[in-house]
């Protein structure tokens, strides 16, 4: 298998950052922050359109419905996607999601500016942006180990982890502010120039031939996900947890909103703070995640009890500097954990499966995401959205419980290849 191309090796214990050493990584790279940075921008400007300006009753039931379109491709389609990174090459499949992304929120700001879109046309917009990017998140994952060396790959994968939370915080802030200053035209055109841009990113990008990949003695023997999951028990159990977590920690971006407009009396520039504390938090848990000392399970335990008492503090002090802190600690808790466990699963399955494991990683995880939405949103018009914040912190007290307990097994890995990995992330 040749390596893919990149400047010559630095001197021991001066090696250049991989970015600089590696030009396909790189561009990809480069590619996935502008990707996700701007699906995160126009979730949170659509959002925030959605509660300040487009709706004047239900705005809960509206967003939440908004929030779940942006998250449901990744779950019902997840088997297309999953055959579709396996079957396809992967900067083909990259480069055509990034395209598609690019026309369509193209055509969205040619509609805004020729006079305003109605919402459901938005909605449409949001519904085929998320179809693209759950395209493409689990392909950029799984094309890894064609543009780096086998050396590089936990490097590279923490370097994508963290990047994500870069992205998702640039997005956060810019989403807002940009609907207060030029409006649905003009974010969707922000949105078509960065969707275009990392589609020549990616395009120009050189990938390892698939073919070579195609000899690994694992790819021959590539199984169903169903095989893969009743081989990895405590994988699947881990994946329930999140899962149920994930039903109270997503409803954070239906809520902040909410809260920026009915307790806090703010603008645009408020949600920026909010969403940019959280997605802050979240770049620096990506970073430092892998220093939190424990087994995945515990670590991942006490992550989430912290993240239960900075979400559900919002409910007791109603004050703009105490939320964005809380957020910043929820956002370290989520980054912290994604590492540890992205970590830990690229260890534990095989490359040939992981296509398919990613796609459905990313469905399981994300299904609890659009009825998350639906009913937060739904009662957000019913319940004050203080009340929402002690639901969340409430919530996820049974996820961070069954987690530890998950941990406190003698022993919680049952194959082999599990004890061994997880022996490897302590």
């Amino acid at each position: 298998m040749t390596a893919a191309p990149c400047t010559p090796a630095a001197p021991p214990g001066r090696r250049t950052p991989l970015i600089l050493r590696n030009r396909a990584f790189a561009a990809v790279w480069l590619g996935q922050v502008l990707t996700q940075a701007t699906v995160r921008m126009f979730q949170v400007g659509v959002s925030w359109w959605i509660v300040a300006y487009a709706v004047q009753s239900a705005r809960g039931l509206a967003s939440g419905l908004f929030m779940a379109l942006c998250t449901l491709p990744a779950v019902v389609l997840a088997p297309v996607v999953a055959r579709t990174v396996a079957g396809f090459a992967h900067r083909s499949v990259l480069r055509t999601a990034a395209g598609l992304a690019a026309a369509v929120a193209g055509g969205l700001a040619v509609w805004a500016q020729g006079g305003g879109p109605p919402l459901a046309g938005v909605y449409a917009a949001a519904l085929v942006l998320a179809t693209c990017q759950a395209f493409f998140d689990p392909c950029l994952t799984t094309s890894v180990p064609e543009l780096v060396d086998d050396a590089d790959i936990e490097t590279a994968t923490g370097f994508e982890l963290s990047t994500q939370s870069l992205a998702g915080l640039a997005g956060a802030l810019l989403g807002a502010l940009a609907v207060d200053a030029a409006g649905v035209a003009g974010l969707a055109a922000g949105c078509a120039a960065a969707y275009a841009g990392a589609a020549l990113l990616v395009a120009g990008a050189r990938f390892r031939d698939a073919a070579a990949s195609a000899e690994s003695p694992e790819q021959e023997s590539r199984r169903p996900l169903r095989r893969i999951l009743g081989e990895l028990p405590y994988v699947r159990r881990i994946l329930v947890c999140f899962t149920a977590a994930n039903l109270f920690t997503a409803a954070v971006f239906v809520v902040i909103p909410l809260y920026t407009r009915s307790v806090l009396h703010g603008g645009g520039g408020t949600v920026a703070l909010l969403e940019a504390s959280l997605g802050a938090g979240a770049l620096v848990g990506a970073f430092t995640g892998t220093r939190v000392p424990g087994r995945p399970t515990v670590a991942g335990a006490w992550c989430l009890g912290l993240m239960a008492v900075a979400l559900a503090l919002p409910g007791l002090f109603a004050h703009r500097l105490v939320i964005a802190g809380c957020l910043a600690v929820a956002g370290w808790c989520a980054g912290a954990v994604s590492v540890r466990f992205v970590a830990l699963f690229q260890r534990l399955v095989p490359t040939a499966d992981k296509p398919g494991f990613f796609a459905v990683m990313q469905a399981v995880l994300g299904a609890s995401l659009p009825v998350a939405s639906l009913v937060f949103g739904s009662a957000g018009d019913l319940f004050s959205p203080r009340t929402l914040c002690l639901v969340q912190g409430v919530g996820l007290l049974p996820a961070a419980c069954a987690l530890a307990l998950l941990g406190s097994g003698a022993p919680a890995p049952e194959t082999p290849v599990e004890a061994e990995a997880v022996g490897g992330a302590r």
